[in-house]
């Protein structure tokens, strides 16, 4: 098996994009997205300034992150150690874009699926070069066997100074560039010029980096050069993800708080905890379903996830631990129907768990999302069932308007204990240092574009007005069901502003 590697020079690259040409003509790539592209910055202040030039590309890592993450391997190495796709088992979720830490991968808008630069491997299979290659007046572009000490890449990597992008990423990246300047590979050392001068353009939509967040223009860590050109950079997870991160905290929270009932000694309680928290449950599980489903590009192949399931994938196994919370709900119903409480009583426990794992597994996806470290946390996990509780807490709050519930002030300690965790968990992570990558995206989310959601929505709305609310209920001991339900609505409403705010943030940040 060989191990097939790019050595681009960017001493001889001219900034002609002749690759890019060549590629999209060989592909038939369509206008706005690229597999291959050059990106221009400048350095330095007048007179004494430089532009450079550097290809970008799919890195075709050794660990790869795009190929752990895809839930029905539609992404896989060939043997020659390309990282090569499959359009016909691509479902275009997505995630795959989020896991690369290059901004490699794009949805292509004929096909609604994942495409990428294979290094033309139909070529390479025959014994062709790629056509990037090919049409290089300059010979920036090489290909080579790295396992071959022999061939031209080989000895040009161990003979001169090469860098990899993103190389904390530990992706084991096999494109290699010779000369090029560390701005230039690294993003977050490089603002966007938006002067307006005729040789400054850009994509639209790709993100600037706040100058403010470093020092002088010519001094690390902050802003070392402007990039002039590059392409768009693509968020590809909003809304609905951010609304089903929601949509499974209220089925979790449901059953989770259902199950402390039951433990409670309250299985007899056929309406409030035999019949109507699996019924929630289930509705708000098949809007999770909804979500995801109609949130593909493909959402005819969603079956996939389980006839082509790659169990290397968080969605994959998220999917089967969502059927699988869904039939023990589903149990538990028909215990409640036939008012069974001793079924009930059984399946608390792995109702429980269910819904532990429903609330927290969105943890373990994020963390495959190699390219997005604000998601990378540690905290995401216990924040995700932090929020279950709330929900749960919730739930129970607003069914206290229509019908008897037990333990009311059990409830409100329950929703109250989980805006307090909550609160506590986001405070812990604000104030965490990360990689300069986490920075930016904190920066973005609490004093930039998603500022105001974040603080008037995650916080003010989502945490300190249900918190007091519910406060106010318990020390005046008001034993109507109003300002709880009011809690309830407003943490419920803050949740997905917090959830929506950390997702986009957490896509903000350029990676290429």
């Amino acid at each position: 098996m060989t191990r097939m590697g790019f050595l681009l020079d960017s001493d001889n690259c001219i900034g002609c994009h002749a690759c890019t040409v060549a590629c999209k003509s060989e592909h038939d790539v369509p206008l706005g997205v690229n597999r291959t592209w050059v990106k221009y910055i400048e350095t330095g202040t007048f007179p004494d300034v430089a532009r450079k030039f550097n290809v970008m590309r799919c890195n075709q890592c050794d660990d790869a992150p795009c190929m752990t993450i895809c839930p029905t391997s539609a992404l896989f190495r060939a043997d020659n150690g390309v990282v090569d796709f499959q359009d016909d088992d691509c479902i275009g979720c997505k995630s795959c874009m989020n896991a690369c830490p290059y901004d490699a991968l794009y949805i292509n808008p004929e096909t609604n699926t994942a495409h990428k630069c294979n290094m033309c491997n139909h070529r390479l299979e025959v014994g062709l070069e790629p056509s990037c290659q090919i049409v290089c007046p300059t010979e920036a572009i090489k290909i080579g066997d790295l396992d071959d000490p022999t061939s031209e890449i080989s000895r040009i990597i161990a003979r001169d100074d090469v860098a990899v992008r993103a190389p904390e990423q530990n992706t084991k990246p096999k494109v290699f560039y010779r000369g090029a300047d560390q701005a230039s590979l690294d993003p977050t050392r490089t603002a966007i010029a938006n002067d307006g001068l005729i040789w400054a353009d850009r994509t639209a939509g790709h993100p600037s980096i706040p100058v403010q967040l470093g020092h002088k223009p010519t001094d690390e860590p902050g802003v070392v050069a402007r990039t002039v050109y590059t392409t768009a950079h693509h968020m590809t997870w909003k809304a609905k993800v951010s609304g089903y991160l929601v949509t499974k905290a209220v089925a979790a929270g449901a059953m989770l708080v259902a199950a402390l009932l039951v433990l409670m000694g309250h299985s007899d309680q056929q309406a409030a905890v035999g019949v109507v928290p699996p019924m929630v449950a289930g509705v708000f599980l098949g809007l999770t379903g909804v979500l995801l489903v109609s949130d593909l590009k493909q959402p005819g192949r969603f079956h996939f996830l389980l006839t082509r399931g790659n169990w290397s994938s968080w969605l994959v196994k998220g999917a089967y631990i969502l059927l699988a919370f869904a039939v023990i709900c589903g149990l538990w119903w028909v215990g409640g129907l036939a008012d069974q409480g001793g079924l009930v009583e059984v399946l608390a426990i792995p109702a429980a768990l269910g819904a532990a794992g429903t609330a927290g597994y969105t943890a373990y996806l994020f963390a495959q999302c190699e390219g997005r470290d604000l998601w990378q946390t540690p905290l995401l996990l216990p924040v995700l069932l932090a929020q279950a509780v709330t929900a749960g807490g919730a739930v129970y709050a607003l069914l206290d308007l229509g019908m008897a519930i037990p333990e009311p002030t059990a409830i409100r300690w329950v929703l109250l204990g989980g805006l307090g965790a909550s609160a506590v968990l986001i405070a812990v992570e604000l104030a965490s240092h990360g990689s300069r990558h986490v920075e930016l995206a904190v920066e973005a989310m609490t004093r930039g574009r998603y500022a105001r959601q974040f603080w008037w929505g995650g916080v003010i709305v989502g945490l300190v007005v249900p918190a007091l609310l519910v406060i106010i209920a318990l020390a005046a001991d008001i034993a109507g069901p109003a300002l709880p339900a009011a809690a309830a609505v407003a943490a419920l409403a803050g949740m997905f502003a917090y959830e929506d705010a950390f997702v986009r943030a957490g896509q903000s940040v350029p990676l290429s």
